[in-house]
């Protein structure tokens, strides 16, 4: 099962860094010069966060979401206002406890979905025992362990 712990709402009054945004699309084969393709900065709350407010930050851990490349000690971006629709990866209390699951609606029934094998899906009975938290929008996945 997916755990997480959440960090915390998103700070306003921080001032945003601002990184080189690359507009054009990055070739992951042979390499080419970059550098005059900056057309913008930008900075990463500008891109992964929409509605600042109602956005948190919370640490994931477990591995029932590793196959939508959702990891242990991952950080994913929330928004609580935006509307979960089928297959939103959203975060959900139930059962009194947080969970990072996908949501999904199929002949009727409302189930939370892991993203790994190894684990069932949630089958939701009773709607009324469900929260939806907020609707999963970024993963933070750090590449390296250096």
């Amino acid at each position: 099962m997916n755990d997480i712990a959440i960090l915390g709402r998103v700070r306003l009054e921080l001032p945003a860094a601002a990184l080189p945004f690359f507009t054009s699309t990055l070739s992951c084969g042979f390499p080419s010069p970059a550098e005059d393709l900056i057309e913008e900065m930008s900075s990463l709350d500008e891109l992964a966060i929409s509605n600042p407010p109602a956005t948190y930050l919370v640490r994931c851990a477990g591995d029932s979401m590793i196959d939508a490349g959702i990891y242990e000690g991952d950080v994913i971006v929330v928004d609580r206002s935006k509307k979960a629709v089928n297959r939103s990866i959203i975060v959900a209390v139930f059962e009194g406890e947080f969970i990072c699951k996908r949501l999904i609606f199929s002949a009727g029934s409302v189930l939370l979905c892991p993203e790994n094998n190894n684990y069932s899906p949630i089958v939701i009975t009773d709607i009324e025992n469900l929260v939806v938290w907020g609707v999963c929008t970024f993963n933070l996945h750090k590449l390296s362990t250096i």
